[in-house]
């Protein structure tokens, strides 16, 4: 008997898909571009009908899931054993799941990530976590989330990596790489067993929500559109990134899941995407409430037609495509296109050859050591410290602590949102850290600050506050109006004031918040974000110095909640602000400059830039730019030097600031380092409104220190034949 050329593993991709295109129904071609969310018995004959291609296991009792037995493998092999032996063409299902900070071993929130300002320590969590979720058989996870974030409010800005569209796609490059094990800037052929696909969310401008208020609309022109929100995303892809997901809202009117001109000619044509997209829950259905199509049959018009290939939990594709296509409203060739894209990556991943997981391989990767330290390594380096008047780094050594604050012993706050796999009772609170970092002796003095806790804490040498927002506060459908500390934390810090001792706050949170006063009264401040599994023993780490802090903020934050939107990159207006100057872009009531820039973060030693030059590059036109960085402190660390470029006079106005470089440097005391960057036609230009590359000739500008105020700057001229001066 011969087996069809789809089931032949030694044939090309290619020929496998058409073979199979070949055989397939139109109902079971749409059925692949279906996926339903916590498969179990009542969708069991949907599965054999080939009406599913795809499962979502959208919460914790997922296809049987209990969070004690981790059983997720067994029931996934039940529904693709019904898939792979029981449908007519036995294609089998690919699984989904919210993979956003780490699996069962939870690592920082994925903007507490971008503040180690490290793809490197980004690629390795999302190794480990990619490991341990393959291990309980899902095979794609919804992340990276590459939204540029310049609304604080917005609940979602904890799941991405900041503001600045440079920095976002650096780090978006290494979470593919973690996920996919990808050895290439491509789309793997074959994914390794041990990792899974990617999914670039939410595409596009979805962070730019109206009001910070989660899938609200939003107005983006196209110069910002493609030139802070696209980029990232084009940085994944370039990066091999498998699959894109559509995002819920509109841009001028047009739903990203109806968006042709973005789905299509953007993301397929131009940037020659080869995997699929599939929508956000919901969305293709929800065309109907944004009021661009009269019911499900022209929302799966609207939809397929604009380039979506997979339609997440609402089945209006398998309802409606067949019918569409026998109308003529869909082409069978984008039908075809659609399903093409899908299978590819199912024949990727390996799923035709090796459907099923093993039910035992979870207990082999979860939790290993070596995946702890390295995420408590990753927490360690990405707290950032605000504020330290010399009272940090703490002493070990017969210090008496007094710890105290609502966050002091939380778990659940340590993990921060989108956690599904991790389990509270694994995490190790600050208390817990503290405790264990002192030793057997009584020196640490756990209490709330009532009045019969004063005298407790006087008797302390230091005061530790840990305070900040909860898990619940951030995340999807988690915006807020304010940016402020929730109600009491600051009263909390203003009254420890008065016990005449040094006082350390520990904030842990999922976005930046107003800590204007908070700074004012602490002698030191770390901000933490939501941590993860290892939190408090990264929290300790720093505290006591093991680590030194080397973390710097991936978004600005503003003094108050009436700055919002502020950034570092933005234009710089007909009337630049002045100090101290009205008829100038300036507020009456508040200072305009941030609470703490873009890229700011201190350290236990001190960093000095010098000897900051610029020559030609070999390629025309690219120039290098090197500066001399030295520790002039008295212990090692590590900065992150930063490369700024302005284009002073272009056809378009220019930001006043942006980011095109940046390297971590680790520098003994008293050593010297010198840091080169390349600055080539990408980073010297802009897009047109078209997406096109601008390179104008003129005057630019350049500064490279340790953040987006960096004062040490030269200039340099790209003369009209492309040459340096």
């Amino acid at each position: 008997m011969t087996i069809p050329a789809y089931k032949n593993p030694a044939l090309p991709v290619a020929e496998r898909i058409e073979d199979l295109l070949s055989r397939m129904t139109l109902e079971e071609k749409a059925g692949q571009l279906n996926q339903w969310y916590n498969l179990g018995p009542d969708q069991y004959e949907q599965v054999r009908s080939g009406e599913i291609g795809s499962g979502l296991l959208a919460n914790s009792s997922t296809a049987g899931n209990n969070r004690q037995e981790r059983v997720f493998a067994k029931g996934i092999n039940e529904i693709q054993k019904i898939a792979v032996t029981e449908s007519r063409l036995g294609i089998p299902l690919i699984f989904g799941r919210d993979v956003i900070h780490g699996y069962r071993t939870v690592a920082p929130i994925p903007l507490g990530m971008a503040a180690t300002w490290s793809p490197e320590l980004i690629e390795a969590a999302n190794t480990i976590a990619a490991k341990e979720a393959r291990a309980d058989g899902i095979h794609w996870g919804f992340s990276p989330m590459l939204d540029i974030a310049r609304d604080p409010r917005w609940g979602r800005v904890a799941e991405g990596f900041g503001e600045d569209p440079f920095l976002v796609g650096q780090l978006a490059a290494g979470a593919v790489r973690g996920f996919q094990g990808n050895d290439t800037d491509a789309i793997p052929q074959q994914f390794p067993a041990d990792r899974i696909v990617a999914c670039a969310k939410h595409f596009v401008g979805y962070s730019a929500a109206e009001g910070g208020r989660d899938y609200n609309t939003t107005e983006i022109t196209l110069h910002t559109l493609h030139n802070i929100y696209l980029p990232p995303f084009k940085a994944a892809i370039q990066s091999g990134c498998a699959t894109v997901m559509s995002a819920f809202h509109d841009i001028g009117g047009i739903p990203l899941s109806a968006h042709r001109y973005l789905l299509g000619d953007v993301l397929k044509e131009q940037w020659g995407f080869a995997g699929f997209i599939v929508s956000d829950w919901g969305a293709v259905g929800e065309l109907i409430n944004h009021g661009v199509a009269a019911d499900d049959s022209h929302a799966a018009e609207l939809a397929c037609n604009a380039g979506v290939d997979m339609d997440m939990s609402t089945m209006v594709y398998l309802k409606n495509l067949p019918d569409l296509v026998r109308a003529g409203k869909v082409s069978e060739a984008r039908l075809n296109d659609a399903v093409g894209r899908v299978l590819r990556i199912k024949f990727a991943v390996g799923l035709f050859e090796n459907p099923y997981a093993d039910p035992d391989a979870s207990q082999a990767v979860h939790l290993l050591p070596e995946s702890l330290a390295t995420i408590r390594q990753l927490a360690a380096n990405s707290m950032v410290l605000l504020k330290n008047n010399g009272v940090l780094p703490l002493s070990s050594d017969a210090i008496t602590l007094c710890l105290s604050g609502p966050l002091a012993d939380q778990r659940q706050a340590l993990f921060g949102c989108w956690t599904p796999d991790g389990q509270e009772e694994e995490v190790t609170t600050l208390k817990e850290a503290i405790a264990g970092r002192l030793g057997p002796e009584t020196r640490l003095h756990y209490c709330e600050l009532t009045d019969d806790a004063i005298k407790l804490a006087r008797a302390s040498d230091v005061l530790i506050l840990a305070i900040g927002e909860s898990a619940g506060r951030s995340g999807e459908d988690n915006c807020t109006t304010t940016i402020e500390l929730p109600a009491g934390q600051e009263a909390l810090v203003e009254a420890a004031r008065c016990m005449e001792i040094p006082i350390v706050v520990v904030v842990f949170g999922g976005r930046p918040l107003n800590l204007t006063r908070v700074t004012d009264w602490a002698d030191a401040v770390l901000f933490a974000w939501h941590p993860g599994i290892t939190g408090g023993l990264g929290v300790a780490d720093i505290l006591f110095g093991d680590v030194n802090p080397s973390g710097r903020l991936p978004i600005t934050f503003p003094r108050s909640t009436g700055q919002i939107p502020l950034y570092y990159n933005h234009p710089p207006t007909g009337r630049p602000m002045v100090a101290n100057s009205r008829r100038h872009s300036r507020y009456v009531d508040s200072l305009d400059s941030p609470l703490f820039p873009f890229g700011f973060g201190l350290s236990y030693t001190t960093f000095e830039y010098g000897n900051l030059r610029t020559s030609p590059a070999s390629e025309v036109p690219e120039i290098s730019v090197t500066v001399e960085v030295t520790n002039t402190g008295n212990r090692a660390g590590t900065t992150v030097a930063q490369c700024y470029v302005r284009d002073s006079v272009a056809s378009v106005a220019r930001p006043v600031r942006e980011l095109k470089g940046f390297e971590r440097v680790h520098l003994q005391a008293g050593e010297t380092k010198t840091i080169l960057f390349r600055l080539g036609p990408e980073a010297l230009s802009y897009l047109d409104d078209n997406g096109n590359e601008v390179l104008e000739p003129g005057r630019f500008q350049v500064w490279v220190g340790g953040d987006s105020n960096a004062g040490l700057g030269t200039e340099f001229e790209i003369t009209s034949d492309g040459s340096i001066d």
